[in-house]
């Protein structure tokens, strides 16, 4: 039987919220010479939103989806538009999929899940050619405003979409099974680095705020690289204040450490910014031939870092080991800077970042607070069975499984999840789901976006965010 069904269908009239930014003028031939219909959908965007909580659906149930365009400029001509949509579900990638006319009008879609887990609906505006539509930046380039307009729009995906989703019962979702000698193989690990004594290098460096300090840092550690980043310190230390210390974490990148350079620093908390490879800094001798190398020799019998499968087969060669280590260390080389309140410490990052945070707050170092947002390679075994950007499923993977580590996450640690996209399929809902999960109750929570990707977060409105907040 199959476990998930669609229909469409077109329904009301709905309101559009009409928004126009000025052509600039330089571009005033051009834009004389293209359709009438040029520029009607380079503000628009799609708002998705359920019947009800997007999280609360019952096996068999009906889910009712309704797309509403916003931000058109203009009414659709009559014909000329398409509307390309698909529904899948955990358990059945391919799904169904159909076009239809995009009047500019609201439309329902209609699915159903017979188990606990998630439903996608992607929907993508096509273009009189058939294509899915393009935007064109429709600001001032010549101002510093618009430049900055303009630099966050060539950044940022420029089709008209909608890409969500909804749940069944989630909280049933079981974690995946856990290596048996998971916490023997980290006590062997953790010893590794207990063997190397805790020295660290710093060169101050400009910073952009009166108020603080910043250092580059070089920390050593177990594995084949240091620990390195950018410190911040109150100037207020040195007067005798105590300030809480965090630990931030980056997201997937391979040869740069940009976070924390002069004009990045912080007065109201101690904060250490280290990227995930050891990078040798340029405070401490590297030259821009040392940063593009590491690109290369990151990468394993072709493959991008942590992505190779005969390099992750044995746990301690994995390329998230010493990742992992570099984290612990980095928590212990905090807790020794001068002026840390001795009680608050917390671990923060998104993505890559995030799995990072997770590591941090269960390697035993007494993070009292972890933010991990869009938070990945939660249950690896389950994304690997999906097409897109996942990591090939080797057994020696499950030692690094953020899932697993959430287990270990003590009740005293809050956990905060800021940002789960229900149209995530980098970090998946399905995964994100069984971190919560595994995390104890009462002290965790987490923020449910619909229509949220990896990397877009659509306009704020009523439907759009589903918190969960669970306090002590």
């Amino acid at each position: 039987m199959r476990s998930m069904k669609a229909k469409t269908l077109l329904v009301g009239t709905g309101a559009r919220l009409r928004a126009r930014v000025g052509y600039f003028a330089a571009a005033a031939a051009f834009f004389a010479s293209v359709p009438a219909s040029a520029g009607l959908l380079d503000d628009a965007w799609i708002r998705g939103e359920t019947d009800k909580n997007p999280l609360s659906y019952e096996p068999g149930e009906t889910m009712r989806f309704t797309l509403t365009p916003m931000a058109l400029d203009g009414a659709v001509p009559e014909g000329e538009y398409q509307l390309e949509w698909k529904i899948t579900d955990d358990f059945d990638a391919e799904g169904r999929s159909g076009t239809m006319p995009f009047t500019g009008e609201p439309v329902t879609f209609e699915a159903s899940l017979d188990r606990p887990g998630f439903v996608r609906l992607q929907a993508y505006v096509l273009g009189p050619d058939g294509k899915r539509y393009v935007k064109q930046f429709t600001g001032d380039p010549t101002t510093p405003e618009g430049q900055k307009a303009m630099n966050a729009f060539e950044k940022a995906k420029k089709n008209v979409f909608f890409d969500g989703g909804a749940a069944v019962r989630p909280d049933l979702l079981e974690p995946p099974e856990e290596p048996a000698d998971f916490d023997e193989f980290w006590e062997r690990q953790f010893a590794r680095l207990d063997r190397v004594p805790l020295k660290a290098d710093r060169v101050e460096i400009p910073c952009g705020n009166p108020k603080s300090r910043l250092y580059a840092v070089r920390v050593d550690c177990a594995g084949l690289r240091p620990v390195t980043g950018y410190l911040s310190v109150p100037k207020a230390v040195e007067e005798g204040a105590t300030f809480p210390a965090r630990l931030e974490t980056h997201g997937y990148s391979g040869n740069s450490c940009t976070h924390g350079r002069p004009g990045w620093s912080r007065d109201n908390e101690i904060v250490l910014n280290i990227n995930a490879h050891g990078l040798k800094l340029e405070e401490f001798g590297a030259t821009e031939a040392d940063t593009k190398a590491l690109r290369f020799e990151v990468r394993s019998n072709g493959k991008q870092y942590a992505f190779d499968p005969e390099q992750n087969k044995d746990p301690e060669t994995a390329y998230f080991n010493g990742m992992v280590l570099r984290v612990k260390r980095a928590l212990q080389y905090l807790k020794t800077v001068e002026g840390w309140n001795g009680s608050d410490l917390v671990a923060s990052g998104g993505s890559q970042g995030g799995l990072q945070t997770i590591w941090a707050a269960g390697c035993g170092e007494g993070v009292t607070r972890a933010d991990s947002s869009i938070t990945w390679c939660c249950d690896l075994p389950w994304n690997a069975k999906r097409k897109g950007w996942y990591i090939e499923w080797v057994p020696g993977l499950g030692y690094y499984d953020a899932v697993t580590w959430a287990k270990r996450i003590p009740q005293a640690c809050h956990v905060n999840i800021p940002r789960a996209g229900l149209g995530d399929y980098t970090c998946p809902p399905m995964g994100l789901a069984k971190l919560w999960n595994a995390l104890h109750p009462g002290n965790r929570e987490i923020h449910w976006v619909q229509g949220s990707e990896h990397g877009y977060v659509p306009p704020a409105y009523e439907g759009r965010d589903f918190p969960v907040v669970e306090a002590d």
